[in-house]
């Protein structure tokens, strides 16, 4: 009725919080489906992969679950915040990310510190998941 709008407290808040959620479900359900399984699947050759792609040699002497819990969950958790930058832009007009921007890597190949293709998982996201998103337009500010 729009009587919530009288009172200081924002009385909508909870379906704001169950309306993120679901945003937020949607796409670590992607996620789950395109990256989780990287290094999973294999023993510790995977620690080598990553010491490889981080650019830090002494990860490859690691077990795999430390790199699984140190190096590739905080990129996955970033990959992730990427593509939900992309999902705010399309909901509020623009977005940022500071912790993504893994442009090193490709939908095949690590390199350069970037194990995921965030801003391309990103793209595909939206062009797969959210409706009327059709094109994108990839800016690249980094230094080098």
């Amino acid at each position: 009725m729009g009587l919530e709008k009288l009172h200081p407290f924002d009385a909508g808040k909870w379906g704001k919080v169950i309306n993120f959620l679901k945003v937020l479900c949607k796409i670590m359900d992607f996620l789950h489906v395109s990256i989780l399984t990287f290094g999973n699947e294999a023993g510790n050759e995977w620690s080598f992969v990553v010491a490889t792609i981080t650019e830090i040699p002494p990860v490859a002497f690691l077990p795999n679950f430390i790199v699984q819990r140190k190096v590739l969950k905080p990129l996955r958790t970033q990959t992730g915040g990427t593509i939900m930058a992309g999902k705010l832009a399309v909901d509020r007009g623009w977005a940022i990310n500071v912790g993504g921007g893994f442009h090193h890597c490709s939908s095949d190949k690590g390199g350069g510190f970037c194990a995921y293709a965030d801003i391309t998982l990103a793209i595909k996201f939206l062009f797969e998941r959210v409706q009327g998103v059709s094109r994108a337009t990839i800016i690249d500010l980094d230094a080098h």
